[in-house]
């Protein structure tokens, strides 16, 4: 999506999804925990065994017009300690959404008295999509008590459950490097691999995606966030 003609800032980009499932690191990866966005130096946690997770990644520029606006835009909100949402389209319905959103769920959890479920969080952004035009279409992750959750949406509020996705400009390109990689039960390790790896596809082909990889892996142990100058750092 594009908001060129008002001039605001889009998010012509490349957003991936996966559902994976608890394993160890990669032999030899650092196992140092990350609290937040790590820029630039790409070390990842030690997943352990956690059970399912959901890992979602995106490129990191953002573009007015045909210029470059931004080399270190983020694409990828967490919600909540259990759920992300990943964007392309209009940065401005981006932060609206992230906002409302969230603050649902802070109003979910302090009348109910307990965390909002991915599914419950995928019927709000639904039905505040059918409500205002917010100019984005975006991927949900999230892990609750049913497991982990991948939903796509596109701009008139319509849902569904998918076991992997992509989308933004460079989504066609990323869906190829999905569907040859995918296999069911992948693990968390081989998922961030898969994942940067459609990023890195796409910010080949698509003039919109590009300047690295904001990867995010959410588990039930929380939301990670680390940041590469380069795909390839994960996607090798």
């Amino acid at each position: 999506m594009d908001d060129t003609d008002t001039g605001a800032a889009s998010l012509g980009t490349t957003i991936v999804g996966i559902v994976a499932h608890g394993d160890t690191n990669r032999e030899g990866e650092p196992t140092n925990n990350t609290a937040g966005v790590d820029a630039g130096n790409g070390d990842r946690g030690d997943h352990g065994d956690r059970g399912d997770a959901v890992v979602l990644a995106s490129d990191r520029r953002a573009s007015l017009g045909r210029m470059v606006s931004s080399k270190d835009a983020r694409k990828v909100h967490p919600i909540g300690d259990a759920a992300a949402l990943a964007f392309t389209g209009s940065v401005s319905g981006a932060q609206a959404l992230v906002a409302d959103l969230d603050a649902e769920r802070r109003l979910y959890e302090l009348r109910r008295g307990t965390e909002m479920s991915t599914t419950a969080l995928a019927g709000y952004a639904a039905t505040a999509m059918r409500k205002q035009r917010y100019g984005v279409q975006h991927l949900l992750g999230g892990v609750d008590g049913d497991g982990a959750h991948l939903y796509t949406f596109d701009g008139g509020g319509s849902v569904l459950e998918q076991p992997y996705a992509a989308d933004g400009s460079g989504g066609q390109f990323a869906y190829g490097t999905l569907e040859d990689g995918y296999r069911e039960g992948v693990g968390v390790a081989d998922a961030e691999t898969l994942a940067a790896r459609a990023v890195a596809a796409a910010s080949e082909r698509d003039t919109a995606s590009g300047n690295g990889l904001h990867l995010v892996t959410i588990t039930d142990d929380g939301v990670e966030e680390v940041v590469y100058d380069d795909p390839a750092a994960v996607a090798a």
